[in-house]
């Protein structure tokens, strides 16, 4: 198919071609990361800015990587050290940096639609690296292909998407692409965490770990956010851990071939016991590794 979008801003907005495609590409890059010299001309003389305004580790290197590997010239910036913290709007901090001739601006934000407000503001490619608790696409783009390389296809798929769905971005990033592809999404967690109306969004809802453990395919385990949280909706960690971590023990009562995920970065012994961590059905690492080679296919798509 033909690429006509300009920007990334969510898998919702995405038609199921869309997807696919970006999934397909996706395989094309992978390759590169295993050479020797990992590096490709595609993106040659294209310029492309990280603004971040959180923190990042995964999501932000991975980028970097990714455009440097096509052999675009990247820059970095975080909003504790940009004229944000003088009072400068978004807008007047991104029109500023487009005025330097930039071909594309990844941004994270705490606010939820601030990638959106920016892809009409400037005439970069916008591309949505997190935003407040609304979508975390090539997250959940990198999610996605991982279930698909593991299991073959995304359709007739049993996914159980666990732990603070309220807050979580890539949560509904998932939710968004897994049902256009055809999965079945089971959201587990405490009614504290249950967002209203998240049945709207084509997902069954269980607060009973136990009693999905043992029927799903996948178990896409998410951080409990607390730095998002505005007030205490689970008594505590440790009991949020005995009813909803993922342990040795759960982990038994599981199909053999479960696929085991965490976004990252993982609390141990909260979400999930060490040894699971470690357990070779847990593909956290395979999916950082994917994660380039996604954010790669994404950015050769919308700067071709």
């Amino acid at each position: 198919m033909d690429w006509k979008r300009k920007h990334l801003l969510g898998l919702e907005e995405l038609e199921v071609e869309e997807i696919e495609h970006i999934l397909d590409t996706t395989d094309s890059f992978r390759e590169i990361s295993t050479r020797a010299i990992k590096k490709v001309p595609t993106l040659r003389g294209k310029t492309i800015v990280n603004l971040f305004f959180e923190p990042s580790t995964r999501t932000r290197t991975s980028f970097e990587l990714a455009a440097k590997r096509l052999s675009a010239d990247t820059v970095s910036i975080s909003a504790q050290t940009s004229s944000v913290v003088k009072g400068e709007t978004l807008k007047d901090t991104a029109r500023n940096i487009e005025a330097m001739q930039i071909d594309a601006i990844i941004m994270r934000h705490s606010m939820s639609g601030a990638p959106h407000f920016l892809s009409r503001c400037v005439k970069a490619s916008v591309i949505n690296a997190g935003d407040g608790c609304h979508e975390h696409p090539t997250q959940g783009l990198l999610d996605i292909f991982t279930m698909r390389e593991k299991k073959g296809s995304i359709k007739g798929l049993k996914v159980a998407i666990v732990g603070d769905i309220a807050h979580s971005r890539v949560a509904r990033s998932n939710i968004w692409g897994l049902k256009k592809l055809g999965a079945e999404v089971i959201v587990v967690a405490p009614p504290t965490l249950i967002p209203m109306g998240i049945e709207e969004m084509g997902v069954k809802v269980c607060f009973s770990l136990d009693e999905v453990i043992g029927k799903v395919d996948v178990l896409n385990i998410l951080r409990i956010q607390l730095e998002r949280q505005k007030c205490g909706l689970f008594p505590s960690i440790r009991e949020y851990s005995r009813l909803y971590g993922v342990t040795v023990d759960r982990l038994k009562k599981a199909k053999k071939d479960i696929l085991v995920m965490h976004p990252g970065p993982v609390n141990l012994g909260v979400e999930m016991a060490a040894e699971v961590a470690n357990d070779p059905r847990t593909v956290i690492l395979e999916q950082v590794t994917n994660g380039v080679a996604i954010r790669m296919a994404v950015l050769y798509l919308l700067l071709q």
